[in-house]
This record gives C-alpha cells, structure tokens and sequence, in this order.
C-alpha cells in the first residue's frame, strides 16, 4: 500500500513540472523505497523551480509559498493534512545542549490543533540544573517557524523547536534561549544592532582503521576523497540541514587525521552563513543532532569533543559575528573595519576570559587552549592571524569584479558587488559550549563594546600580528574550568545587567564549572593521577 501510494504522489508532483526531477528522485521511483517519506520528493522536485521561495530546499518553504518566519497553524495544519504526516515531534534543547523529544500520534485535526496552540507539560528539574524539583512543571511551546520535516523518520513526521514558558505563561527568564532573546532586545534597545552570527562545527569520525589512499597525519585540510574519509557524512549532513531550514555555507575536511590502536580519526566542519543569533544557535544544536543520526546509520562514532589526542588538531566551535543596523553591515565600509567593529573587538577582549565559562565548558577544553595547535592563549586579536583569540578574516573589502572576470573571460563587468561579507571571529569556544548562553554573553560584551568608553582604544592596545604565543605581557585565557567560574563571577554584573542573564543562573553555573574538579588539572596529567584517555572517554559526547 505505502508503494502504491509513493508511486501515486510521485506522479502527481511531476504534473505541471517545467524542469526535470533529479536523478535521486527517478532512482526513488524506480526502485519503489517504501521505507522513504514520499513528502522528503516535494524537495527533489521543488530544488529546480526558478521561483525563489520555490527554490528553497525546505519542502514546507517550497509547498507553503512563503518564508519560514511567515508560517502560521493553519499553514501547519493544512500541509499535515496535505501530505499525510503521521506523526508530530515536539523537541527542545535541554540543560545538556541536547535535542529533547515529545512524540505524538497525530489523532484528529482538533487534537494537532491543540497541541500546536498550547505545546505539553514538561518536568524542568530533569531538564535544567537551576530549576527546582518543588517546582518543576514548565510548559513547552511549539514555534511554528522552525518546523521541518524529519529526515530520519521512515513514519512521515513533522519536527518543530520549542520555547520554555512558566507557570503563569511568561517565557522562562532563565531558559538559554530567553536569554538569549534578552540580550538581543538589550543590544537592540541600546545601540539600535542586532547580532548575526554563523558557527563553525568541527568534529572528529571514528571508525575501523583502512589502508587504502592514507593522509599523513596533521594535513587533511579540504583533502578530497578517496584521500578524505567520510566525505558521504558530510555531504548527507548538508542536504539534511539545508532541508530543515538551516542556512549552511559549505562543509570540508579538517585538518585532524590520525590513526591509533586500529581506529581512525577524521575531523570535519560544517560552517553556517550569517543569521540572527538565536537562529544560529538553534542551527548548531540541529547540526549536532543530524551528525550523529547520520554517522549512526554508518555504524561510526562522531564526537565534538575539543580534544581527542595530544598532539593532534583539537576541535573548535568558532563564532563569526557582526552587527546588522537597519540591513547594513556596521563592520566594514567596503574598505576597512570600522570604528564599531573597534569598538566590539574591545569589548570581546575585555569579556574573553568569562566569556570561557559559557564556550568551554569541560576540563578537555584547556588541552585544546595550548600554543601552536590554532588555538587562542592569549587574549588579543589581528587581522587574518589564526594565533589570536579574535580574528578579523578577508572580507571582501576592496575588491571590485576583477578575480571574478580574471577566472572567467567571457563575462561582463559586474556594476556593484556586495560588501557585507565582513566579520569578526571569536576562535576560543568548542564543542562543549552552552551555545544560546555563548552567544548571549557574546551580545553583551558587544553592547558594552558599544557603550563604554575607551573600548576601540583597549582593542587597538591589543593588536597582535605576529604569534601571539610569543608576544610577552598579554592577559592569558583561563586554563580550566574552577578558572573560568571565577572570572564568570568577576564581571557578573555585566551579564545580569538590564535583567538577562538571572543571578540564580550565573551562580549554578558557575557552581557546576568549579564542581568539575579541574583546578589541578594539568599537574594531575602530568603526575598520571589521570590519563587524557579517560578524559576523552568522561566528556566523548559532549552537547
């Protein structure tokens, strides 16, 4: 029956098709996969219309004609009952930073109806440290613009985000996503920006060792295959992601390559475009998700760990940021950073070390804080230098249209080409961080850049161009994660300011950081009181 069908709704979504389906979607139909959600060739056949909402890859944004941010119930509800959608998915992002699940059997249009407007009843003591089992009851509440469909479901499933609400149905003030949200509304209220930002994921694969076209270790950067391993992950990542809504850039091979005791190591990333913060954040909890289901169905293990081996490439989560006022970059003019982009910097660096206590969060993040692997130390920032902690990379700036037709003859001059590519790179978190707390504490180092004085003066007294492992008289990042409390805890109130991030918040994390029990860390490595192995292993699946 379910072939029947699959093969029916096929035919019908290539009536009317001025384009020709993919190769994956003939090969779909020809080999009659039951077990595939016939909804997912809504893609396939929608990826080669010329219309721009059609375009999408998202197959509600291509059926529903309109913007994700533009969806409403009934448009939910219409493409449940359109498309035969079985089940609906609940998920929310725990204390843990992993995706939560909610399942439910779709039984009438009333009951989706419901669930849709008033979301279900959870137990937040299970969920978050700082809420308390003497009450505990929050509500979860569906936001209607993240929906996407399942990728992984062989049921025909719809997914949506969450947001947390109280008893009295106020979003909750110490959710990460609130907070987040808070500090948005703080830096837009004050400084008239609002935060973009795009993450780079970097992760290791393990699997069985294999000998065919081996890389030597250390040198696997944008390799290719059949020297890059894994490639298939990655690529199958991609399509998932750009599916669900995410706004992804590309995806390569890493540098980390290495193997040991038969297993083999290979790093990857996955870097996003620029979006607004909570969305990117939202994208960097979805992308671990679609990681691991993907490497699961290859029967390997993926880890996020920020560090796996001494001596090896750890992995990082940097965050791209600039700041958007009225549409506008107000990072670069097309020729050069300015004077606000100064301005953040400062209050970035001045931030740093707190800010460690959100972007790295377990002891194996300070073996990954060491010179000479790309890592930060040193609290200072440059241009296109990959040993500060802030980075400034090429942005485009000062280019006019000549690369472009130097590589291609043929084409005419281009009038205009857009200048709004520029950021500025904070290299230190990994892949342990509380990302929607990061980037809110990133926001508010960047409206007291903004509104403090001097802050352009600091940034530019802590300009580095050299290796800054080398450069003397610099303030150091924190090396472990009591370090790292204690500075949260120095500059509080900056962070608890206009209300976003609650006082009970900041003292349970900072409480769990010193309860890690790293203070001595490096001196229990090097007296073998503890092993780098048994560290990996503790913090393997981290976020």
């Amino acid at each position: 029956m379910m072939r029947n069908v699959f093969v029916r709704q096929s035919a019908e979504l290539l009536k009317g098709c001025d384009y020709l389906p993919t190769v994956r979607f003939v090969e779909w139909v020809y080999n009659g996969r039951a077990d595939v959600n016939p909804v997912i060739l809504k893609e396939e056949c929608f990826m080669l219309s010329t219309d721009t909402v059609s375009l999408s890859p998202n197959p509600l944004v291509a059926a529903l004609g309109k913007p994700a941010k533009e969806f409403t119930k009934a448009d939910i509800i219409g493409y449940i009952e359109d498309n035969g959608i079985r089940m609906l998915n609940l998920r929310y992002i725990g204390g843990d930073g992993r995706l939560k699940t909610l399942n439910f059997a779709i039984q009438s249009k009333a009951h989706l109806d419901r669930v849709l407007t008033l979301g279900e009843r959870v137990d937040g003591s299970s969920l978050f440290a700082f809420v308390e089992a003497t009450s505990s009851d929050l509500y979860v509440v569906p936001r209607l613009a993240t929906s996407f469909l399942n990728p992984f479901s062989h049921i025909p499933t719809l997914d949506i985000l969450c947001g947390f609400y109280d008893v009295d149905g106020k979003p909750l003030a110490s959710a990460p996503q609130e907070i987040l949200r808070k500090a948005q509304r703080a830096l837009k209220e004050e400084t008239g920006c609002e935060l973009q930002a795009l993450g780079e994921l970097e992760y290791y694969l393990f699997s069985d060792e294999e000998d065919l076209f081996p890389v030597e270790p250390q040198r696997g950067y944008h390799e290719s295959g059949p020297f890059s391993k894994w490639e298939s992950v990655r690529t199958e990542t991609l399509l998932h992601l750009v599916s669900m809504g995410c706004s992804v850039k590309y995806a390569h091979s890493e540098v980390g390559n290495f193997v040991s005791d038969g297993r083999q190591m290979v790093q990857q990333e996955i870097e996003f475009l620029p979006v607004d913060a909570l969305d990117a954040a939202d994208q960097m909890v979805l992308a671990k998700w679609v990681l691991r289901e993907v490497a699961h169905s290859y029967g390997i293990h993926v880890s996020f760990s920020p560090k796996i081996a001494v001596g090896q490439a750890g992995s990082g989560m940097h965050f791209h940021t600039r700041l958007v006022k009225d549409g506008v970059n107000q990072f670069s003019t097309g020729s050069g950073l300015t004077e606000t982009a100064l301005k953040v910097i400062g209050g970035y660096l001045s931030h740093a070390a707190s800010l460690t206590a959100f972007g790295n969060t377990v002891p194996t993040s300070f073996l990954r804080l060491v010179p000479h692997q790309e890592a930060p130390t040193a609290i200072c920032w440059g241009d296109r230098n990959r040993s500060v902690l802030v980075r400034v990379p090429l942005g485009w700036q000062n280019i006019d249209d000549s690369m472009f037709r130097d590589a291609n003859p043929a084409e005419p001059p281009i009038d205009e080409l857009p200048n709004d590519s520029q950021t500025v790179e904070l290299r230190s978190p990994d892949g342990s961080a509380a990302v929607h707390l990061l980037l809110a504490g990133i926001a508010v180092a960047a409206r007291i850049g903004l509104t403090e004085p001097g802050m352009a003066d600091y940034a530019r007294e802590r300009k580095v161009d050299g290796d800054a492992s080398q450069t003397p008289d610099l303030d150091q990042l924190p090396g472990s994660c009591f370090e790292a409390a204690g500075r949260l805890l120095t500059q509080r109130e900056d962070y608890e300011a206009k209300g976003v991030f609650p006082a009970g918040l900041i003292d349970s994390w900072a409480s769990h950081l010193v309860a890690l029990g790293d203070m001595h860390l490096r001196d229990d490595l090097a007296d073998s009181r503890i092993s780098v192995e048994e560290l990996v292993e503790r913090y393997f699946h981290i976020g």
